[in-house]
Formats: C-alpha cells, sequence, structure tokens
C-alpha cells in the first residue's frame, strides 16, 4: 500500500456568532502537487457546499493561494471560502504580511480579508455581470417561488464568481415563508432577500437556492457571502453598515455583517475552526 503524505486539515464554521450555527467549510492545507481529479473527488466526498485547497500563492503579492471546489464544479470565488479558508491559514500559523489584512488569490484575482478579533471581512470584487431580468425569466421566478406579480420588488443577474439570479420580496416574511418549486427553477442559483421591521436586529433576511440543472435536486445554502456582498453591492437603499441573516429555516443563526465605505463594500463575518486533523491524499 501506498503511504500517501498527511496534509493538515481543518474543518471551519463561517458566518455565526452561534458555535454550529453557520456553514461548514473543508479546507486541505498544503495542497500544491495534489491533481485536479484528486481535488475533484474529495470536494465531492466532503459533500459540503465547498472545500477549499491551499496552495503557495503565484501573485507575490498574495499570503496563500485558494482553490474552491463544491461537489460538482470550481469556483473562481466564493464569500464563506474565503472568509474560512483565512481563519484555518491564520490558525496553521500563517503570518500575513500586512498587518491586519490577509491578501487571498483566487480565480478572480486578489481578495483582501480584514481581520479584526473574531470576526473577519473580505473587500467584495466587483461585479462581472448586473443585468435586470427579463420577462420570461420574471414569469418563471414567480412560478418558481409561489409569488404574486407584486410580491416581486425588484430582480437581477448578479454575478461575482458565481452567478446569481436575485430577487427582492417585500419583506423578511415572505423570504422565511418561500417554498420553491425546483422543477421551474431548473439549472438556476437564486438568492432571494427581504427587509425586516425596525427595532429587529437584522436589516434583511436572505435565502439561496441551487438547483440542478434537470430541476430534481434543490440545495439551500445555509450562509453565503458571496450572495451578501452581491446584494451590498445592487441595494443602495439598505443602509452604509448592516447585518444581514440567514439559515433561519435550516436551523442555522448565520449573521452577514454588510459594510460601505470608500465606495468598496466589505462582507464580514465570525469563522472558527471546529474540527482539525490530518488527510491522506
Amino acid at each position: 500500500m501506498t503511504t500517501r503524505p498527511a496534509r493538515r486539515f481543518d474543518q471551519v464554521d463561517v458566518f455565526s456568532p452561534d458555535l454550529l450555527g453557520g456553514n461548514p467549510l473543508a479546507v486541505v492545507h498544503d495542497a500544491d502537487g495534489l491533481d485536479d481529479e484528486v481535488l475533484r473527488r474529495f470536494a465531492a466526498w466532503t459533500n459540503l457546499s465547498e472545500t477549499a485547497f491551499l496552495l503557495r500563492p503565484t501573485d507575490p503579492r498574495a499570503d496563500y493561494r485558494v482553490r474552491i471546489l463544491t461537489p460538482d464544479e470550481e469556483f473562481d470565488f466564493a464569500g464563506h471560502p474565503t472568509l474560512g479558508s483565512a481563519q484555518a491559514w491564520l490558525a496553521a500559523g500563517g503570518t500575513p504580511r500586512r498587518d491586519g489584512v490577509v491578501v487571498q488569490e483566487c480565480g478572480i484575482g486578489l481578495v483582501e480579508v480584514r481581520t479584526d478579533g473574531e470576526r473577519l471581512s473580505f473587500t467584495a470584487p466587483p461585479l462581472l455581470r448586473e443585468e435586470p431580468l427579463g420577462p420570461a425569466l420574471r414569469e418563471r421566478l414567480l412560478r418558481g417561488l409561489h409569488l404574486d406579480g407584486d410580491r416581486l420588488v425588484a430582480g437581477a443577474h448578479l454575478d461575482n464568481g458565481p452567478g446569481w439570479v436575485v430577487v427582492r420580496v417585500p419583506d423578511a416574511a415572505t423570504v422565511l415563508a418561500l417554498d420553491p418549486d425546483p422543477a421551474e427553477l431548473a439549472g438556476l442559483s437564486v438568492g432571494v432577500v427581504g427587509n425586516h421591521p425596525a427595532g429587529h436586529g437584522c436589516a434583511v433576511e436572505v435565502r439561496a437556492f441551487s438547483v440542478s440543472r434537470d430541476g430534481r435536486t434543490l440545495v439551500e445554502d445555509p450562509v453565503t457571502g458571496s450572495l451578501n456582498a452581491a446584494v451590498g453591492q445592487w441595494l443602495g437603499d439598505l443602509p452604509d453598515r448592516y447585518v444581514a441573516a440567514q439559515g433561519a429555516r435550516l436551523g442555522r443563526r448565520g449573521r452577514v455583517h454588510v459594510v460601505r465605505e470608500g465606495g468598496q463594500v466589505h462582507v464580514g463575518g465570525a469563522a472558527r475552526v471546529v474540527v482539525s486533523g490530518q488527510v491522506r491524499l
């Protein structure tokens, strides 16, 4: 039997103040030398929404490089893997080149992650696409989300690595009540956002759905950094500092802190290593 080298492995809980209340991320350290097929197979085996593989950077300005894989595909960027990777890298003894800022290299280029106590925040990358919904897709979304026409307040294609179809509904109660029809939403990644009433503590409620191309499988993501980044860039009527809630329907307590500052959007939350050990690949 071939002896494979042991690599550090972490599982990180991201975007919740509560232990096990966020979105889990698998992280494999020192992944240089692993071929693409091994990465794909391991990401499918973990069966988490994403698995991150940390590698030596190719850009001298970066502290590390990350590849982000789902069980089915690779992303150039994703939010909770960005914060989770940075936390795992720091917990393993990583020292940033710049005090208080971790610079991550990924498929879209360099992403800065600020460190502020237990909370990390990334600078949202520019939107690669921001376009209104066409009439046919709007009708499809109304059917798929079981909404009357006046309940879809606004909608857009928003792409910052992962591509989202995002709709705004009148309120958080509508978001929480959704029971989507996967057959109508086949092949789409759909984000939904609605405002909480004043005094709630969170400005908006967010849900994220990904539907297989055959329309048979719908997966709801517990807490989604890329979607919240896109929403923060899209909805200019939200406060410059607000908290988004996500994951309630899944029994999670996601809290995403969004800050607009100097023309940029910063997306943050708690991240903690829950499992640490070794993996042999």
